[in-house]
């Protein structure tokens, strides 16, 4: 696997591994063999293991803990802040600087590691400057318990803000073939100011890969059968977006996995897309991509099969917390 190097100098597979569906909101999870497919992960290259203090309430960074145990040598680690949940089930963003400095002490100890790599604000907090977020991000490189700092789902005044007070790494947003959300702005403002780029969910939550047709497949616990891309008429509309991509795939001989992984790939060397998957055979198959050339005829069909609007539905049920 080839490395990429988001801002501040930080290396990383060309892929990463999101490990979020291990633990939380995809259906049954299976520890053993989610353990077994991070170490492959690092059989194959793959360093770059994001994580957050919000899946399952701290069980996937404990499970990340686990695997690599032993191979903190051989790992970047990202995990995130700021999804705070109470014991009434009730959840809210904080970036204020008290609750920062124990989030990181609570994610060191589920990790069992001194520090983490790359450290990120899940959600901008609208009730706190982003200047004292990123200063007390700042506290914790000084301390040593994180590498680099990083930003999800900030807008582009958010991000210059922040830069201002300490430098940031990556930003971390949802970018894929149904999802150009990013392109314009927030992607100018990164790469003028050198920041990494870090594309979650750049398989349309397992949509595009074809890995469901419908909701009715997904068990009663998974999220994505309340998924606004995945209700009512929408998911007629975006079936239609994966059969297409079924179609290409087919033509060049490989997965619709496999391509939307290599056109998220061919966007540019600072973007490093981190697929999510609990299984060692979709893991395998996700890491081939890095060796896809897609031609420039090839990329045009696919700019055109998939414009911006080309997804019905919304990202999220509630977008309040996007692009701040």
């Amino acid at each position: 696997m080839e490395r990429r190097t988001l801002g501040q100098g930080l290396e990383v597979s060309a892929q990463g591994l999101g490990c979020m569906g291990m633990s939380a909101w995809y259906g049954p999870t299976d520890e053993q063999e989610s353990i077994a497919t991070i170490h492959r992960a690092l059989e194959l290259g793959i360093n770059f293991l994001d994580t957050a203090d919000v899946y399952g309430q701290g069980a996937n960074e404990e499970l990340v803990g686990k695997a690599i145990a032993g191979r903190r040598d051989k790992c970047v680690i990202a995990t995130k802040f700021g999804n705070r949940w109470f014991e009434d089930g009730s959840r809210r963003i904080d970036g204020s600087p008290g609750y920062i400095h124990q989030a990181i002490d609570a994610s060191l100890r589920r990790l069992g590691v001194d520090y983490v790599d790359l450290y990120y604000q899940h959600r901008v907090d609208a009730d706190t400057p982003i200047e004292e977020t990123v200063g007390a991000l700042a506290e914790l490189v000084g301390a040593g318990k994180v590498k680099h700092i990083g930003l999800s789902e900030a807008g582009a005044a958010t991000i210059r803000r922040a830069h201002a007070v300490h430098p940031i790494t990556a930003l971390q947003s949802e970018w894929s073939l149904w999802t150009r959300d990013p392109e314009g702005e927030v992607l100018d403002t990164v790469r003028e100011l050198g920041i990494g780029f870090v594309a979650y969910s750049p398989l349309g939550r397992g949509f595009l890969a074809g890995r469901f047709s419908s909701p009715d497949e997904l068990s009663e616990d998974d999220f994505r059968r309340r998924h606004p891309r995945m209700s009512g008429e929408n998911v007629e509309r975006n079936r239609a977006l994966a059969d297409t991509l079924r179609e290409l795939a087919e033509a060049k001989g490989c997965t619709p996995a496999q391509l939307a992984l290599a056109w998220v790939l061919s966007r540019g060397d600072d973007v490093v897309p981190i697929p999510g998957t609990k299984r060692r055979e979709y893991l395998q198959q996700n890491a081939a991509a890095s060796e896809l050339e897609l031609t420039d005829g090839e990329l045009r069909e696919l700019d055109e099969a998939f414009p911006p609007d080309a997804a019905a539905g919304e990202r999220y049920a509630d977008m309040s917390s996007i692009g701040r």
